[in-house]
């Protein structure tokens, strides 16, 4: 018997090609967006979790909490030589990061962030980060006048390519390149470029000036033990709470709820659009109940019951919520990945955007439950129709 409603339904369908497209098209474009959204949050927060796992959990990170300029003192050196004498961490690494620097690479001049760490046992520091060599090395112990890039500033920053044992010029001062960082796929770790600490210092002028601390635990240690411990070993000799001391797991989570607020607020905008889709349906199904009110008392006097009536229509409406459901998939993924493309192509190559079973599955039955849900009034409307007076009826 369902299998006879639902040839009776595609007949129905079929009979008003335009009506029913114009219709279906409603939970195409609803269902698109909202794949295509849940399919590019995913793709970036796996992104987000990948380069976190690498790393690692032995980390603890000291930045500046946000403020009104002038309120708050920096990190300075002092607050890394506190770390250090807490006995808790294998390699205190403080940062520098100054941005708009001038950059001279043969007769070109342009301004670019710059990042500083320690040159001294930089190989074994950053061992488990995700930074291979295409070419050359890492600092040597004590270097001063050393360039590292990533793979974009080397290749995509000046015209001409820059090559290991080549010069330039940072804030007019001659550095030589000495590696060049394999290619991560991730724009600002590709267009990173690196030099000592203390060169940095003497160059910017900031003698004691820190950016933000990275401290690596000696094994074994408890990570929320030290947490707690350095909190209050900074308060005490800073005098202040303006900073705070994160784990990457905090980081991460971090990161997660606002990715979170974020993909909550777009699907709830691409959401309107299926609540036109639903009133679309809606509109579709009482114009063919009218449509087809004699046909429904031809059937009622031929012995169908209320419910055979109902359920014909909310087969026919889950219908167009189904096949509006699979083209809505399938151009969603189709904007999934194209999107991952071209964020690929404009360096972000840790979008990747796979192809989620369980949200099609989920999408499909949705598409399919909405789709019954909008045809239930104009459905229970039609069963409750007199068979005398839908024989009566004039359209």
């Amino acid at each position: 018997m369902i299998r006879d409603y639902c040839s009776v339904s595609l007949k129905n369908l079929h009979q008003r090609r335009l009506r029913s497209w114009l219709t279906i098209l409603g939970i195409v474009i609803s269902v698109m967006s909202i794949v295509a959204l849940i399919s590019v949050s995913n793709g970036l927060e796996n992104a987000i979790e990948e380069q976190f796992e690498k790393i690692g959990a032995n980390r603890i990170y000291v930045m500046m909490k946000g403020g009104a300029p002038g309120t708050t003192t920096g990190l300075t050196t002092k607050d890394v030589e506190t770390l250090e004498n807490m006995g808790e961490f294998v390699y205190i690494t403080p940062y520098l990061v100054e941005s708009s620097v001038k950059i001279t690479y043969g007769k070109e001049d342009l301004y670019a962030s710059i990042t500083a760490w320690p040159a001294d046992d930089a190989d074994k520091r950053f061992v488990d980060y995700d930074f291979d060599f295409l070419e050359g090395r890492h600092f040597r112990n004590g270097a001063r006048y050393e360039v590292i890039v990533g793979y974009l500033t080397a290749k995509d920053f000046f015209k001409k390519d820059i090559g290991v044992n080549n010069n330039v010029l940072i804030n007019e001062v001659k550095f030589e390149v000495v590696g060049i960082f394999d290619e991560i796929g991730n724009e600002q770790d590709d267009r990173i470029i690196l030099i000592p600490l203390e060169t940095a210092r003497e160059i910017f002028g900031k003698e004691k000036e820190v950016s933000f601390i990275e401290a690596t635990l000696k094994q074994g240690k408890n990570i929320d033990q030290v947490v707690e411990k350095t909190k209050k070993r900074l308060e005490r000799e800073r005098d202040d709470e303006s900073f705070d001391v994160l784990t990457p797991t905090q980081i991460l989570n971090f990161l997660q709820t606002a990715l979170f607020i974020v993909q909550g607020i777009l699907v709830s905008i691409a959401g309107v659009s299926l609540v036109v889709g639903c009133i679309g349906i809606m509109n579709a199904m009482y114009t063919s109940v009218l449509e087809r009110t004699k046909d429904i008392g031809v059937m009622k006097s031929l012995g169908a019951r209320n419910r055979d009536i109902m359920l014909l229509f909310l087969i026919e409406a889950g219908m167009i919520g189904i096949v509006g459901g699979i083209l809505g998939v399938i151009l969603g993924m189709t904007v999934s990945f194209a999107i991952g493309e071209m964020a690929k192509q404009a360096g972000f190559g840790l979008l990747k955007i796979q192809w989620d079973w369980y949200l099609v599955g989920g999408a499909l039955a949705f598409a399919f439950f909405i789709g019954m849900i909008s045809g239930a009034l104009p459905s229970r409307q039609a069963a409750k129709l007199h068979p005398v007076d839908a024989l009566r009826w004039e359209s």
